[in-house]
């Protein structure tokens, strides 16, 4: 269901809100509005687009997300850092998510908010037209709550220093989901790839009970095995990325090839 003046709609926050799990699709390879479509075909109720890894540019985001918008699958952007130029323009331009890797600190947090949110929440300038409600003319008093409200702001863990900090950077108002990058994470203890290490174990607990603390949903990435994704849900954690379009194509390719020389040699 697209968004409307009337309600402003994001799938994600909506399953999040009514407790489910709220599944997004990495988007690191394709460059057409039809992923969305498939994300929304495969039970996606998200877009991850990464900036922080894969070249995009703006056009082709706007491309994208006009395409989620009338799938009904949100598009959300991870944004290259804390200080990145385009957050606000690309809020502006239909994207109804930010997600900041490395944020650290509660003021790293509290900047994004800025950004991120509009008055009195942030202080995120003001435009007009947006595609959110099909650029028809909607008073300010209507557009800008429910552009703040309709929107994700997620802020990553993925360093000692982050993990330290995230019961702080948990109480910052205006911060909707605490995503633990798992891979950089383990990067940074020193034990890259070991995804069972307990150290690990113990930043998920730390994380899930900072966000039921102060009333946060719990994220977590980089992690792309579905069965240790399951554990992570049913420990709490409602905001998952699946496995990116680039993961998903070369493991579909490999098993369809492999099974054609498979036959061949027998």
């Amino acid at each position: 269901m697209a968004p409307s003046a009337e309600r402003l709609v994001n799938p994600a926050k909506e399953r999040l809100r009514d407790g489910g799990v709220a599944l997004g699709l990495p988007v690191r390879l394709s460059r057409s509005g039809d992923i969305a479509r498939i994300a929304k075909a495969t039970g996606h109720d998200f877009l991850f687009i990464d900036c922080q890894h894969s070249l995009f540019n703006l056009e082709t985001i706007g491309h994208i997300t006009q395409a989620a918008l009338d799938s009904g699958v949100a598009p959300l952007v991870r944004v290259r850092g804390i200080d990145d130029p385009d957050v606000s323009l690309l809020l502006d331009n239909g994207v109804m998510g930010i997600v900041y890797p490395d944020i650290n600190t509660p003021a790293h947090a509290r900047k994004a908010v800025d950004v991120c949110k509009f008055a009195p929440l942030g202080k995120r300038s003001v435009s007009g037209g947006y595609p959110h409600f099909d650029y028809r003319s909607v008073p300010l008093s209507v557009s800008t709550p429910q552009l703040n409200d309709g929107s994700l702001l997620v802020c990553m863990i993925e360093t000692f220093e982050g993990l330290e900090n995230v019961e702080a950077i948990a109480a910052i108002e205006g911060v909707d989901v605490i995503h633990l990058g798992s891979n950089d994470l383990l990067a940074n203890m020193g034990k890259p790839g070991q995804f069972d290490d307990p150290a690990l174990l113990t930043a998920q607990d730390r994380v899930i009970a900072a966000c039921r603390k102060h009333g946060k949903w719990a994220g977590c990435g980089g992690n792309r095995d579905p069965q240790r994704q399951l554990e992570i849900i049913r420990k709490g954690y409602q905001f998952i990325t699946t496995q990116s379009d680039i993961g998903l194509l070369s493991a579909a390719a490999s098993h369809w090839t492999s099974a054609i020389r498979a036959g061949l040699e027998s």
